[in-house]
């Protein structure tokens, strides 16, 4: 894996809490990194060591290959949940020196900042400060000081809190398009369906032990249970032809599949849609030669669990 970012073995404890419990996770380069995990889980702590605001107690984090070093905060952008701007600073001054503590110099820090303003609709916003702001528009502010130098490493803690529908769209669409432009990200929320939109890899922390990581695409195969959503269309658009369908489908459903009446509801007056859970010993190619043999079949997908499900049903059964 060509990671940027690798913590080993961390180890952090506060006082007898136990907040990271020998957590390693590997964040492959160019990608989006979901950090999934309750409240107190330990990915706030996590977050705070990469950026190395505390210190692990034992354990290293490596950044592009070299352990992490004060210089390196450089090549960090940072958006914490709790955001942490000067509101009586002028909203231009404000973005302009929080970019020169990053490396750039006034002339780079004015140029990208208006770059960054206009793209966000944000042009007459300069001369106001930021107690002037709603609490969305000082969220432009603060994701604008966290990418506008550039960094290699981009960390969102929940970067969609409190922005409307529209404008964490626009902001969704500006995460993914730095990740396409080749900066690494690290995105932690628990808008689940975020994750769905977004991660290419997702960790899972619970109870400052990480209990599941990987590409999401392949999380998501190991918790599939070979379950199929099918749509079969009758002859007739009857209430008669729909019952004459099911009275079909039915008795060696029953006998050679794993079935329940509950799977059953009507699409419409002439179709039919069920979810068959396959059995181990057969497979889908077997259910889907039953089904053509006695009806047509106009749907047939794999109901794969969403992020939301596995994230319940892992928390769960690790608590």
């Amino acid at each position: 894996m060509n990671e940027l970012l690798a913590a080993n073995h961390i180890h952090k404890k506060f006082g007898k809490f136990t907040a990271l419990n020998d957590l390693s996770i590997s964040v492959p380069r160019g990608s989006i990194f979901g950090l999934l995990g309750p409240n107190g889980a330990g990915k706030t702590t996590l977050i705070r060591i990469i950026n190395q605001i505390t210190m692990p107690d034992t354990g290293e984090v490596f950044i592009d290959g070299e352990p992490l070093e004060p210089r390196h905060i450089q090549e960090i952008g940072y958006m914490p949940e709790e955001r942490g701007l000067y509101k009586s600073m002028k909203v231009g001054e404000q973005v302009t020196y929080l970019a020169r503590l990053k490396g750039m110099s006034k002339a780079q820090a004015r140029e990208r900042s208006e770059y960054w303003f206009e793209r966000l609709g944000m042009g007459d916003w300069w001369n106001k400060k930021i107690q002037e702001l709603s609490k969305g528009q000082a969220q432009k502010v603060q994701f604008i000081v966290t990418v506008l130098h550039k960094p290699k490493l981009l960390i969102f803690d929940e970067p969609f809190s409190g922005f409307d529908p529209i404008n964490a769209n626009l902001i969704k669409d500006e995460i993914l398009k730095l990740r396409d432009e080749g900066a690494t990200i690290i995105f932690s929320t628990h808008r689940m369906e975020s994750v769905e939109e977004m991660c290419d890899y997702i960790a899972l922390i619970n109870k400052s032990n990480k209990i599941l990581d990987g590409k999401l695409s392949e999380v998501k195969r190991q918790f599939s249970s070979n379950i199929f959503e099918v749509g079969l269309a009758s002859d007739g658009d009857s209430v008669d032809a729909l019952n004459a369908l099911e009275k079909k489908i039915l008795p060696d459903m029953k006998s050679k599949w794993e079935i329940s009446p509950a799977h059953f509801k009507t699409i419409n007056e002439n179709d039919l849609k069920l979810k068959v859970q396959v059995p181990e010993r057969m497979s889908s190619n077997d259910l889907l030669s039953y089904l053509t043999s006695r009806a047509t079949v106009n749907h047939f997908v794999e109901v794969i669990p969403t992020v939301d499900e596995i994230f319940i049903q892992t928390v769960k059964s690790n608590s």
